[in-house]
């Protein structure tokens, strides 16, 4: 059952679905359409809702076999490396200090600051660490970021640390610089799991729609994406872009950032969610 944060959270995109709920085909693509689900997506959904007995219901079931996707499986042989990855103002840093609190419960946690272009974007790090009582290989602006990877595997190995997280630099997806030094950072983690990260995961800011499609494309077909984190869905109507994301990249979303408070992050599940746009406030 989603707490009522949550419920909050989709209350912009619930109020477009509002009419569904007693859905009438003719006007059914066009909210869809407003809820950002994009011209193709929505069309598709009404063809297989339109010949329906019950439509909300047909509706519901659609939606939900859209945004399913099975989630990554994760070795459970420590250290479980996650990266985070995603474009300036995207809520990377934010995101991964919320991760450390969910890891947290779980076992011991070391932060990686690799993000070594952004001004004070260790410094940063270093705060969310304190308050959310893990440790941290912080770094220096201008720093080799693949270093400072190794340095936290190497310190995750001889302490026995249960979690990496690894947050890294913010810059367009059409960065070539950026796109080379994520690949570095990925190279390193294979000299201590030749896989490579458990979880790779893309943040992307619900705000921007489907405009967000494109960028995410560019960071899977580099670096291999195997999760995404949907950031800033607390103010934004524009969450039905989750569904072409979902089918066109075929990678799950694993979390719904609903907040700037280090619990706003919560587990997406593809039938809560669409559960939740048709429940009352």
């Amino acid at each position: 059952m989603l707490y009522p944060k949550v419920k909050q959270a989709f209350a912009k995109l619930r109020s477009l679905f509002e009419p569904a709920k007693g859905v009438e085909i003719n006007t059914l693509e066009e909210i869809l359409i407003q809820a950002d689900v994009g011209a193709k997506y929505a069309k598709l959904i009404v063809d297989k809702v339109k010949n329906q007995q019950n439509h909300a219901t047909s509706l519901k079931n659609e939606l939900i076999r859209l945004l399913y996707l099975p989630k990554p499986d994760i070795v459970q042989e420590p250290p479980i490396v996650i990266m985070i990855c995603g474009i300036n103002g995207s809520g990377k840093t934010t995101t991964l200090a919320k991760l450390a609190r969910r890891y947290r419960e779980k076992g011991s946690v070391l932060l990686a600051s690799a993000d070594t272009y952004r001004d004070a974007a260790s410094e940063q790090l270093e705060i969310w660490a304190e308050r959310t009582n893990v440790e941290i290989v912080a770094s220096q602006k201008g720093q080799d970021a693949g270093a400072v990877v190794f340095d936290a595997l190497s310190k995750a190995k001889n302490k026995s640390i249960e979690t990496v997280l690894i947050d890294t630099a913010g810059r367009l997806h059409t960065s070539t610089n950026l796109i080379e030094e994520l690949k570095k950072i990925k190279r390193v983690v294979t000299k201590f799991k030749p896989e490579g990260p458990d979880l790779n995961l893309l943040t992307i800011d619900a705000t921007l729609g489907q405009n967000s499609i494109q960028q995410a494309r560019v960071f899977t077909r580099e670096l291999g994406i195997n999760g995404i984190i949907l950031t800033k869905f607390d103010g934004t109507a524009k969450g039905g872009a989750i569904i072409p994301i979902c089918r066109e990249l075929q990678i799950p979303v694993l979390y719904l950032g609903i907040g700037e408070d280090a619990d706003d992050l919560v587990e997406f599940e593809a039938g809560e969610f669409v559960e939740a746009l048709f429940e009352s406030q």
